[in-house]
Parts: C-alpha cells; structure tokens; sequence
C-alpha cells in the first residue's frame, strides 16, 4: 500500500470476527477492495489451541482457521505485523506504527481483548507470562526448554485461561499451584457442583488450588527473576514462573480519543453499527445483543465473534441483516471431562426453575424462566446439548416436555411434533459454512 492508498472495507483484526466478516463480504461484494490489518505476524489461527502447541507442539499450519491461501483466494490485501496508532473515525482514515495512513470507506473494529495485568510489584521480571496468544505459547515454550529440572508455576486465575494453560503446563511435567481469588475455580462457567469436579480432577492431577487468596507480589531473588509468589495471607509460594490468568477485557485503546459510544466494551445496535457512520464493530471488543438478558452485554467467545462478524460483513457490504444475538456458551474437555455451558450457570433469584439429572459421571442442569430454557450445563455426557442451547437460543417454551431435557433418552424424538420438524429444516445457506465444535474450548473470557 502507498502511505495514504484508500480501501474500501478495512477490517482491524484477523481472529474470528475479522474472518466472518471478511467471508460475508465477499459473498455479497468480490469487486470492492479489502484490506485486514493486525499487529499479530500470522494468518488466522484458532486461539483455543493455543494450550495445543504448548502441550503438544501443535504446528501453526494445524492451527490455521483458513487455509494458506484464503487471503489470496478472496483477493483481501493483508497487513500483518502492523499496530494501529491513531484512528480518525470522522475523517474516514487511520494511521500505522509503521507510517502508513489509510483511507476507507467501511470499518469493522474486531480488535479483541487484551490479557489484565495485575498492578502489584514483580510483573515485568523474567519469567512472568500472560496466556492470550500464540506468542504468548511460544514464549513460554522457549522459557520450558531452558529448564532441565522439573519448575514450578503458579497460575494466578482459576478461569478458562488459567485451567487451559493448567492443563498445558502439567504435560510439559511442571509442577502448578493456581491462586484463585474467588470460592472456587471456572466460577465463571460452571456451577458449584461441575466446578468442584474439575478441582477435583486438577488436584487429582498435582495441582495445588488455592481458592480465595489473590497475589499481592511477584518475588525476585535474583535481579530480574522470578523466585516465587507472596499471597494476601503473607504465604510465599517458591516458583520459577508466573502465569497471569485473571482475564482479558475489550482492547479499546484505538476508540478512546474517536468519539464511539463505549460502556465496558464498543456499543453496537443490532446490525453491528457503532455510534460513528460506516464504524462496525464485534467479537470480544463489542457489546452486543445477548438473547438470555434480552440487552448488550460483553460474550466474548468464537462463535458470538464470528456471527457477529458475518453480521458487519454483510451490513457493510449493503445488505440489511440483524445479528441473531449470542449469549456465554463454553464447551471444553479437560482431564478427560467434558462440559459444557450456555447462559446462566446459576439462577439469580427464586422466579427461576432448575432441573438436573444426576448419576455416574453425568450431570445435567437445565435453568428456565416463565417456561422458556435461560441457562444449562452438562458434564460427562454432553451429547444433546446443542439441541438444548438452540431451543434456548429460539426461545422456544419447553414446558411441555421440560422434565425429558435431562433424561437419558432425550433427543429430537423427545420433542414435540411442531418443535421437531423445525429443528429437522435445513439451516439458510448462508449459515452452512458455520461450524462451532463441540470439542474446542474458547479461552478467552472476561472475568470480574
């Protein structure tokens, strides 16, 4: 590109969002220009897999979201390795690290979330890692492979990050204690009884978790290194390396001084639009509509990323579409669990009904509010759980057969005849090329 060369669709970010909308585009427009930009170095990768190259040196070709050759193929011009420095929302226009300027006609902010960085002392010794990125996997790779002993890690946050990178750091045969500032671990997406079984399973595995405490400094004895962790309780725990995993919130460092309208996160409306003209914006930077709360909220996770991303892509491209709405939804195997969760995890007060079914190794929970589904999770065995999240995200009354949604023998022969056929349809064709699996985990969240 020249230093001021103009484009038509400029998406910032190359994750899930900035893909979807990218794809979405190009199905409406394959004339006008596009352009990604991100300060990563790689073409779209799945961050979910990250703890995979941790673990199991998982090749980036493994990981690619699209083939090698998506960008080339979809004639999108990439700008990979550059940071936005400044963006002029009104004049249309933004600037590079690098120098560059460019003009555009359409913008998608799919910018992400940045990892929270404690503000307490020792954060930037040797050793201390956030858990966000592939860099971030690499980085703690090359710190592993200076070790011949065994090391010691403390993982500070018990959320999906921290049990993800809990995970990873076991199978590379180091020893994990995770400090956990609230009364148990994966609080964020389980209820009590699920989130006891994985502590069980992670203590089963090695893992000290201390639930309750926060870390109130990094130790160096030797300059420049880490030596351990100093909990609130004055306990010091010995370790080698630090792990900050207490979330990650919307990277809104680009929309500060540019005039959009931003609570915790970018306000969308339900085309994906910001409060700017010919500004769009989605994935875990934006808060967009959630259909459990029936209001914006931040639900950082792939698939509400993606969708949202089609949505902007299609808006953009001069197509009027609302996007669907997403809610929290995690699905993630560890140890040998599966479980998975969409919703409300935990009723908010006594209007709210719950079902559960438990025996063996399965747990089932559904949450309802005035007949219709609001929350559910399931362990052990999760295999009609999509079938249950699209009857709640359908907002479909269940009270009919409310009781058969935990059951054993629950499926699509369980519903009723006019619930069953539409559940049978074929899905739009817009919609074919979208597939969550079940087995992904999505790492990245935001934790209060």
């Amino acid at each position: 590109m020249t230093s001021m060369e103009k484009v038509k669709y400029l998406i910032i970010g190359n994750s899930a969002g900035g893909i979807g909308a990218a794809e979405a585009i190009r199905e409406v427009d394959n004339k006008g220009s596009v352009a990604i930009v991100s300060d990563e170095t790689y073409p779209a990768y799945s961050r979910p897999l990250i703890s995979e190259y941790l673990d199991d040196g998982y090749s980036l070709e493994r990981m690619l979201y699209r083939p090698a050759d998506f960008y080339a193929k979809n004639n999108i011009k990439t700008l990979f390795g550059e940071k936005v420095t400044q963006l002029n929302a009104r004049g249309h226009t933004l600037k590079l690290e690098s120098g560059k300027s460019i003009g555009w006609e359409k913008l998608l902010l799919a910018t992400g979330g940045t990892p929270i960085i404690l503000k307490i002392p020792g954060t930037d010794l040797e050793g201390v890692f956030t858990f966000n990125k592939l860099d971030d996997a690499r980085a703690i790779d090359e710190f592993l492979k200076r070790y011949i002993k065994k090391i010691r890690a403390v993982v500070i946050g018990g959320g999906l990050i921290g049990a993800s990178v809990t995970e990873a750091l076991l199978k590379r045969n180091v020893t994990v204690t995770i400090v956990e500032m609230k009364d148990r671990v994966l609080n964020t997406i389980l209820d009590e009884e699920t989130s006891a079984v994985v502590a069980k399973a992670l203590e089963e595995a090695g893992v000290e978790i201390l639930t309750d405490r926060t870390a109130v400094r990094i130790d160096s004895y030797f300059p420049g290194e880490v030596s351990g962790v100093t909990l609130d309780n004055d306990r010091s725990i010995s370790c080698e390396m630090v792990i900050i995993a207490v979330g990650v919130q919307p990277r809104l460092d680009l929309v500060v001084k540019s005039g959009l309208k931003v609570n915790r996160g970018i306000i969308v409306d339900r085309h994906m639009a910001t409060s700017a003209p010919d500004v769009y914006a989605c994935g875990d930077v934006a808060e967009a509509f959630d259909f459990i709360y029936g209001e914006n909220r931040l639900t950082p996770i792939w698939p509400n990323a993606y969708t949202g991303g089609r949505t902007a892509g299609r808006n953009m491209a001069g197509i009027t579409e609302e996007y669907p709405g997403g809610t929290a939804m995690n699905a993630v195997k560890y140890y040998g669990l599966k479980l998975v969760s969409a919703g409300l995890v935990v009723p908010p007060d006594d209007s709210y009904e719950v079902i559960r079914e438990t025996h063996d190794d399965i747990y089932r929970k559904v949450i309802l509010k005035d007949g219709k589904l609001a929350g559910l999770v399931f362990a052990g065995d999760i295999e009609m759980s999509g079938i249950i999240y699209n009857l709640m995200k359908d907002g479909i009354d269940v009270s009919e057969f409310k009781e058969t949604l935990v059951s054993d023998n629950f499926g699509l022969t369980s519903l009723p005849d006019e619930v069953r056929k539409s559940r049978l349809e074929p899905p739009p064709e817009k919609y074919i090329s979208v597939v969550t699996s079940i087995e992904e985990p999505e790492e990245v969240v935001v934790e209060e």
